[in-house]
């Protein structure tokens, strides 16, 4: 038995705030009656619909994916490119990405059935590093790096990494390879920092999620993650979200 704000949040409907309220609201039925209870608790038996749209149970599942570039981050595309799903055919559950990597972004992407562990994840005031690896085009200086640790406004967006490094440079194609940590996840923000300071980024991969990394596998590459990495990761989701 589970309460039924976290059944409606673990489905991808709402995340639990909002179901809390949808709950509060008259808006959700249990075997066709309408509860208003917040600590009312349902099982895998109980029928349940929010606004007269039954949800459904699955278990939750939790995948890593290698994503190639050339990819886009959703489950369908109207232009008929490929999409993360259609690397993990077979799973049956009705899988999507948390959060997102650009269509020319490779890296790791985890994809999971379960709304409430995706909202956590994604929540603002979450602290997970993200380490990403690009390539630009010119070399940035000590200060330049230290600009983007600094944070910068980018076309009224406020920008910040938490760390950033210098790899390793090539002077005769005058190239550099840069390790950013992000705690944030804004749209192509890791390749607007970069260009708001005169270097392109040729290439960007995400090679770490928290404690995860790609050790192992190749572009295109996925595998369900174990249930201690699951755990690790619901912990940190939970240590800034009340």
């Amino acid at each position: 038995m589970e309460r039924l704000q976290k059944v409606i949040a673990h489905a991808g409907i709402a995340s639990r705030r909002k179901a809390e309220k949808l709950i509060l609201d008259g808006k959700v039925t249990v075997n066709g009656k309408v509860v208003t209870e917040l600590g009312t608790k349902v099982g895998k038996n109980d029928d349940v619909e929010v606004e007269g749209v039954p949800i459904d149970k699955e278990e939750p599942v939790y995948y890593l994916l290698y994503k190639p570039r050339g990819v886009i981050s959703s489950v369908s595309d109207d232009k008929g490119r490929k999409v993360v799903t259609d690397f993990l055919p077979d799973v049956q559950e009705r899988i999507f990405p948390i959060g997102r990597l650009d269509y020319d972004t490779s890296g790791l992407i985890l994809l999971t059935n379960d709304g409430e562990f995706a909202n956590q994840l994604m929540h603002p005031s979450h602290e997970v590093d993200k380490v990403y690896i690009a390539k630009t085009k010119g070399i940035p200086s000590k200060e330049q790096l230290k600009q983007l640790k600094k944070g910068m406004t980018v076309d009224g967006e406020y920008l910040k990494a938490v760390h950033a490094k210098i790899n390793s440079t090539d002077t005769k194609k005058n190239t550099a390879i840069v390790q950013i940590i992000l705690h944030e996840g804004k749209n192509r923000q890791v390749r607007r920092m970069f260009e708001s300071l005169g270097f392109p980024v040729d290439k960007l991969k995400r090679e770490r999620y928290g404690s995860l990394d790609l050790k192992g596998m190749n572009a295109g590459d996925f595998r369900p993650l174990k249930p201690y990495e699951v755990k690790q990761l619901r912990a940190l989701a939970e240590k800034n979200v009340e």
